[in-house]
C-alpha cells in the first residue's frame, strides 16, 4: 500500500518526503526555483506564524497537500520569526544548476536553524549572547556548558544540581539539549521554561564526548583547558559539538578553546536572587532592572560581556580592584577617555563578524566593517600605553595590530563593496589582468551598442532607431511601422509589436554574447578572489577575538566611569575582614527614575559578624524598607563587578554569596502557593550559608498565619545569629515582636524606617534611624491606596479593640470575633496557657543540633496544638 502511495505522489514530492523524513521535528523550507515551499503541516505552522497565504497544490494521484511560500531573497526576514517562534528550521537548497540536468534537481539541507544555534543577525540581539546549553546529570552532580556559535564562545561547569540550574538560569540560554532519559528524570522539572531539546543517550558518553573535543582543538587532552576531570561537564560541552554537526555547522574554527566556570573564582548569586533583585530583567513591564540603568556600553562585544559580568560578579580581590584602577584612570583622564569611547563607537562587533569569517559566511561589506574596525586598534593602542597605570597598559599589551590584514582587505577589497559577493563590483582594479580585460569589454561593449545604433541611423536613415534588450532573445534593434520600410534585408525580424518591429543582426549577436560572457566571468572571478582572501584572513581568527575581549573589557570600564560621573558614584574599598560599611548609599535604579528635583533620601548601612551581624528592619509598608535591603545587595554586586558604587563612602567586605528572600508570589503552574515558594527559598539560603554570605530577608513567614509566621521568623532570625558562619544579614518585618531579640541575642540590632504623623496621615521620611518601631501604618496605607472609607473605619475600630486586649485594658467583656485574625499580635504577651506551653517548648529547643527535617516535624507538632 505504500508502495503505491509513493508512486502516486509527483517526483519532487517523493524527494521533498525523503529529506523531511530525516528531520521531523523542524520545518522544512524547500527551494523550489526562486521560492522556499513547506508542505503539509509545515505549511499549515508557517503560514499560522509568517501570515503568509496557505494554499494547496496537486501531488499526482496522492490528490491534493497544502503548500505555503515566499520568494528565496525573503528568507532573512522569514527565518527569524519561525525561529523566534520556537521552531528550528531546516534550509534545503537546489545543490545544482537546474540548467545542466534533465533530471530533477539535486536538493538537501544545507543548515538547520534552531533557536540556539544561529548567526543571522536579525535573529540575534547584539546586546546579548545567544547561548546553547548542554545538561548532564549523574546521581548526585551536573555538568553543563554553554556556547555561544554566533561569537565563538564556550563555558563548562560541574557541580551540584542546585549550582548547574543556577547557571542555566543566569545565563539564559536559548535552547537546552539534553538526553532523553535526563529529560524525563530531570530537566523537564528544572528546566520547564526553556526551549529543550532530546538527543539519544549515546551523545552523552564520556569516550565519544572527550575525543570529540580533542578532534576539535587538536590536542592530546583537556588538561590544558584544566577540565581533564571534569567528567560531565565534559560530556555536556562533546555533547555540544556533536549537535552543531548534526545542524550543519562544520566550520568551527572560531570555537578556538573551552574556558572553565569556577564556582570559587565568582559570587553565587541563585535564581531567586537575580530574581529579586532584578538584576537582568524588571519584574514589571514598566521597571527598570539594574542592567538596564547601568548600561553605558557602546559597542555589542560590551554590552553582552556587562550581562555576563552581572550574573557572575568576581570574588577575588586583586582582580576587582584591577577594574576599578581603570575606571580610576577613566574618570581622571577626561580627554583620553573620550576620545577611546569615540573609538569604540566606531568599532562593529568584531566577535559576530569574525565569527562569520571562521565560518566562510561573511559578506564583502562585514569583511570590510572588520577592516575599519581594525584600523581603530593602533589608535587605541597609542592611549592605553601613553597610561601610567599598569591596569591600563596591561589592556594595550592584549590588543593586536593585525596589520596583514589590513593590508590584504586595503588592497583587494573597493572601498564601499556590496552586501553579497554574487553582485561583483568587489575586487579593486589592477588586482587580476583577466579581470580588468574582461571589465574592458563589459563596459566597452556596452559604449560600442550606442555605437552601433548610432551607425545604424545614419545607414538606413531611420532616426527613431533604438538598440534595446529582452530577456528572451536578448539584444535588438527596434524600429517603429513608420520606417518598417527602411530596414536592411540582413537584418532578422525576431518580434512584432502594435506600432514596432524588433529585430537582431549578425554583429549584435556577437557583442551580446562577448558582454554577456564577460559579466559572467567577471562575477565568477571576483567570487573566486574574495573567497580567496577570506580563507586566507581566517588565520586572524584568533587575534580578533582577542581585540574584541579586550575591547569590550574597556568598553564595560569606561562606561562605569561615566556612569560615575553621572550619578556621583564613589569608589568602594574592599576589605576581607567581612565589615560592610556604606555612607549615604542610595538605590541605583531607584534614584534614576525619581521625578527631576527630587533627592533621594540616602541611609547608612553597617553589617559586620560581631557587633552588628543582623539588623531587624521595621516600618510601615511603602516607607523604603525594601529599598534599603536591595540597595545593599546591588552596591555590594556593583562593587563586585568592578563599578563604582552609589554612596559617598563604601567599605566592602567581599561577599561570596547574596541571597534574597524578598517578594511574594505564586507559582501556580508548579502547583505552590505563595508560603511554600517563600519557603523554598529561604530552605536555599540556609542550607548554603558562608562566613561571607549577605543574606537579605524581607517579610518572611506573611504567606501564613500570624503564628506560624512569628514563630518562623524568629527561629530564622536566631538560626543566622547563632549559625557558625555568622552571616550578615539585613531581616525586614512586620512583626514587631522581633525587635526583642536585641536584648536577647549579641550581634542582633533594631533598626526602623522614620515617619513623621501629622493628624490621620503619615510622611514617610525615609531614613533608616536606630530602634524598632512599634507600628505597621497598615490602614494608613490603605487608605492611601484608595480603600472605601467604610472598609478604613472597621478596620480602626478593630484594630482599636485588639490594641486594648494587648495592652490587657479591656473591662474583660470584650471578644475577638471568629475570623478576625490580626498581624500584630504577640504570640508571647497573650495569657493562653496553650501558648505559655508552646512558648515553654520553642525556649527548650536547641536549634543548632536539629536537623531541616525534624525542625519541620517539630513545626507540625506545634501547629497541631495550636489547631486543637
Amino acid at each position: 500500500m505504500a508502495k503505491k502511495t509513493e508512486d502516486a505522489e509527483t517526483p519532487l514530492m517523493q524527494q521533498y518526503n525523503q529529506i523531511k523524513a530525516k528531520y521531523p521535528g523542524a520545518i522544512l523550507l524547500f527551494r523550489v526555483g526562486d521560492f522556499y515551499e513547506t508542505f503539509g503541516e509545515d505549511a499549515i505552522k508557517a503560514a499560522g506564524i509568517l501570515g503568509i497565504v496557505l494554499t494547496k497544490r496537486a501531488n499526482g494521484s496522492a490528490s491534493h497537500i497544502e503548500l505555503a511560500g515566499f520568494p528565496h531573497h525573503a528568507l532573512d526576514t522569514y527565518l527569524p520569526k519561525l525561529v523566534r517562534a520556537g521552531q528550528r528550521v531546516a534550509i534545503c537548497d537546489q545543490l545544482e544548476d537546474p540548467k545542466l540536468t534533465k533530471k530533477i534537481v539535486k536538493r538537501g539541507v544545507t543548515e538547520l536553524v534552531t533557536p540556539g544555534v544561529s548567526f543571522n543577525d536579525k535573529i540575534l540581539d547584539h546586546k546579548q549572547s545567544n547561548y546553547l546549553a548542554s545538561v548532564h546529570f549523574s546521581e548526585h552532580q551536573a555538568g553543563c556548558s554553554f556556547l555561544d556559535i554566533s561569537t565563538g564562545e564556550f563555558l563548562v561547569a560541574q557541580g551540584n544540581t542546585e549550582y548547574i540550574e543556577k547557571l542555566i538560569h543566569g545565563f539564559n540560554p536559548s535552547e537546552i539539549i539534553v538526553s532523553k532519559p535526563v529529560f524525563k528524570q530531570y530537566a523537564e522539572r528544572l528546566f520547564s521554561r526553556f526551549y529543550v531539546f532530546q538527543l539519544d543517550d549515546w551523545v552523552f558518553q564520556h569516550a565519544y564526548t572527550y575525543e570529540k573535543l580533542i578532534r576539535h582543538f587538536n590536542t592530546a587532552s583537556l588538561k590544558g583547558f584544566g577540565i581533564q576531570e571534569m567528567e560531565l561537564a565534559v560530556i555536556a560541552a562533546g555533547a555540544c559539538l556533536h549537535y552543531l554537526d548534526e545542524t550543519h555547522h562544520e566550520r568551527k574554527q572560531h570555537i578556538q578553546s573551552v574556558s572553565r566556570i569556577d564556582e570559587h573564582q565568582y559570587v553565587w548569586l541563585d535564581r531567586f536572587t537575580i530574581r529579586n533583585l532584578e538584576l537582568i530583567v524588571p519584574a514589571n513591564e514598566f521597571g527598570k532592572s539594574l542592567l538596564q540603568v547601568i548600561d553605558q556600553t557602546v559597542t555589542p562585544m560590551g554590552a553582552r560581556m556587562l550581562k555576563k559580568w552581572m550574573v557572575l560578579p568576581l570574588r577575588d580581590k586583586t582582580l576587582i580592584e584591577e577594574r576599578h584602577q581603570v575606571v580610576e584612570y577613566a574618570l581622571h583622564n577626561e580627554k583620553e577617555a573620550r576620545e577611546i569611547t569615540d573609538l569604540l563607537k566606531q568599532c562593529g562587533d568584531l566577535e559576530r563578524i569574525v565569527s562569520k569569517l571562521a565560518m566562510r559566511r561573511i559578506s564583502p561589506r562585514e569583511l570590510q566593517q572588520l577592516n575599519r574596525s581594525i584600523k581603530l586598534i593602533s589608535p587605541l593602542k597609542i592611549i592605553l600605553e601613553s597610561s601610567s597605570i599598569p591596569e591600563v597598559t596591561k589592556l594595550a599589551s592584549r590588543l593586536n595590530l593585525c596589520e596583514w590584514l589590513m593590508q590584504q582587505c586595503d588592497k583587494l577589497l573597493v572601498d564601499e563593496p556590496p552586501a553579497f559577493s554574487n553582485k561583483g563590483g568587489i575586487i579593486r582594479e589592477g588586482i587580476n589582468a583577466e579581470l580588468d580585460e574582461l571589465r574592458s569589454i563589459a563596459f566597452s561593449g556596452k559604449d560600442y551598442l550606442l555605437k552601433i545604433q548610432q551607425e545604424e541611423q545614419q545607414r538606413t536613415g531611420i532616426s527613431s532607431l533604438k538598440v534595446g534588450y529582452n530577456g528572451v532573445f536578448g539584444y535588438y534593434l527596434e524600429v517603429t511601422n513608420v520606417h518598417k520600410e527602411k530596414v536592411p534585408p540582413e537584418w532578422i525580424r525576431k518580434q512584432t509589436l502594435t506600432n514596432a518591429e524588433r529585430y537582431i543582426t549578425e554583429e549584435l549577436k556577437h557583442y551580446e554574447q562577448k558582454i554577456l560572457g564577460a559579466e559572467e566571468k567577471i562575477l565568477s572571478i571576483e567570487e573566486n578572489l574574495f573567497n580567496e582572501l577570506v580563507v586566507s584572513l581566517s588565520e586572524f581568527v584568533n587575534p580578533v577575538l582577542q581585540n574584541a575581549a579586550a575591547l569590550a573589557q574597556l568598553d564595560c570600564l569606561t562606561g562605569f566611569a561615566r556612569l560615575a560621573t553621572r550619578w556621583h558614584y564613589t569608589k568602594p574599598q574592599l576589605n576581607e575582614e567581612g565589615k560592610l560599611l556604606v555612607k549615604e548609599a542610595r538605590h541605583p535604579v531607584i534614584e534614576q527614575q525619581l521625578p527631576e528635583g527630587e533627592p533621594y533620601i540616602a541611609n547608612d548601612i553597617f553589617l559586620d559578624q560581631d557587633k552588628q551581624q543582623i539588623v531587624i528592619l521595621t516600618g510601615p509598608n511603602m516607607s523604603g524598607k525594601s529599598a534599603v535591603l536591595r540597595q545593599t545587595a546591588l552596591i555590594v554586586i556593583l562593587a563586585q563587578i568592578g563599578s563604582y558604587v552609589p554612596a559617598s563612602y563604601a567599605e566592602i567586605g567581599i561577599t561570596d554569596k547574596v541571597f534574597t528572600r524578598v517578594g511574594a508570589s505564586d507559582n501556580i503552574s508548579g502547583g505552590e502557593s505563595t508560603f511554600m515558594v517563600e519557603m523554598t527559598e529561604t530552605a536555599s539560603i540556609l542550607n548554603n550559608l558562608s562566613p561571607k554570605s549577605l543574606v537579605l530577608l524581607d517579610e518572611i513567614g506573611r504567606g501564613t498565619s500570624t503564628y506560624d509566621g512569628v514563630s518562623l521568623a524568629w527561629a530564622i532570625a536566631t538560626f543566622l545569629n547563632q549559625h557558625p558562619c555568622k552571616p550578615k544579614t539585613l531581616f525586614a518585618t512586620h512583626y514587631h515582636e522581633l525587635n526583642e531579640l536585641e536584648q536577647q541575642y549579641p550581634g542582633i540590632v533594631n533598626y526602623h524606617i522614620q515617619i513623621q504623623e501629622s493628624g490621620q496621615k503619615i510622611i514617610f521620611l525615609r531614613k533608616l534611624v536606630k530602634g524598632g518601631s512599634e507600628h505597621s501604618f497598615g490602614i494608613h496605607v490603605a487608605r492611601m491606596a484608595g480603600v472605601p472609607q467604610l472598609v478604613l473605619s472597621k478596620a480602626t475600630e478593630v484594630l482599636e479593640e485588639l490594641e486594648k486586649q494587648r495592652r490587657g485594658i479591656g473591662d474583660g467583656s470584650e471578644k475577638i470575633k471568629p475570623g478576625i485574625q490580626t498581624m500584630q499580635l504577640s504570640m508571647f504577651q497573650l495569657n493562653d496557657p496553650l501558648l505559655e506551653r508552646i512558648r515553654s517548648e520553642l525556649t527548650m529547643l536547641d536549634i543548632d543540633t536539629l536537623t531541616p527535617v525534624e525542625s519541620l516535624m517539630k513545626l507540625s507538632e506545634l501547629k497541631k496544638l495550636l489547631s486543637g
